[in-house]
């Protein structure tokens, strides 16, 4: 009998969001699942490491059957012990992040703990997907998407190329028979745009909260913040090799005088 896929979950949320517990769910059916989580929220940590402190990870069953741990460290912390001690000399087929509650589309990926530890499992050769829906709150309904989750998981298993491929994949906040369809499309260019504001503590000292408001500077209709303006989920193949590779011949004969 053929062996059922390996499949890595992790997020940013924390073990007991309910975004990851609606991955799981979908998960279940197309594999032996094993959780690796951080034991509370870790949103917006990036690719950061643990490594001025010691790492604890701890058993749960807070998802009944399905193998699972807390761990104290950041997403990517997460995926790197499960790699190396969790599951150590088994072959992990694909590894999920998510469902993050809120957007990683466009440049947020560069702040994203979600789409972090997709992309460490991708660095080591695993294909892996980012899984956001565009809702920040606890009581977001990830059922709307059900379907959707399905046919990409059930995709990658079947055609991805085992070699890291990195899929960024966000959710529009719709009802599920408004969602058009799947739009592979590229990063736009946006960004935050800061603000922070200032404020007193109880002692007298100050402190600044950050805020912001989210532009997007590209009009293309190829990209994902198009897709998911007009109810369209978004998939982004993504990498993290980060070489402008159109700026290298124009620095190479730039340099050529120093």
């Amino acid at each position: 009998m053929k062996e059922k896929p390996l499949i890595l979950i992790a997020n940013d949320d924390g073990i007991t969001a309910p975004g990851i517990k609606a991955l799981i769910n979908v998960a279940k059916e197309f594999g032996d699942i094993v959780v690796v989580a951080p034991d509370s929220p870790q949103s917006a940590k990036g690719h950061a490491l643990t490594i001025t402190v010691p790492l604890r990870i701890d058993e749960t069953d807070i998802f009944g059957e399905i193998e699972a741990y807390n761990c104290s460290g950041t997403p990517v912390d997460c995926v790197k012990l499960a790699k190396n001690f969790v599951l150590e000399g088994r072959k992990i087929d694909l590894c999920l992040s998510g469902i993050n509650h809120g957007s990683n589309a466009s440049s947020n990926i560069l702040y994203s703990g979600t789409m972090s530890a997709a992309m460490e499992a991708s660095m080591e050769g695993i294909d892996s997907i980012g899984f956001s829906l565009l809702d920040f709150s606890m009581k977001a309904d990830f059922t709307q998407a059900t379907k959707y989750l399905k046919l990409i998981i059930a995709h990658e298993l079947k055609n991805g190329p085992k070699t890291g491929r990195l899929l960024n994949v966000n959710i529009p906040k719709i009802k599920s028979s408004e969602i058009k369809g799947i739009k592979v499309c590229r990063q736009a260019n946006a960004r935050w745009k800061e603000t922070y504001r200032e404020g007193t503590d109880p002692y007298g000292g100050k402190y600044y909260w950050l805020s912001g408001e989210f532009i997007n500077y590209d009009k293309g209709d190829d990209t994902d913040i198009w897709a998911l303006e007009n109810n369209y989920i978004s998939v982004v193949p993504s990498m993290h090799d980060l070489t402008d590779y159109a700026m290298l011949d124009k620095l190479k004969d730039e340099m050529k005088t120093l």
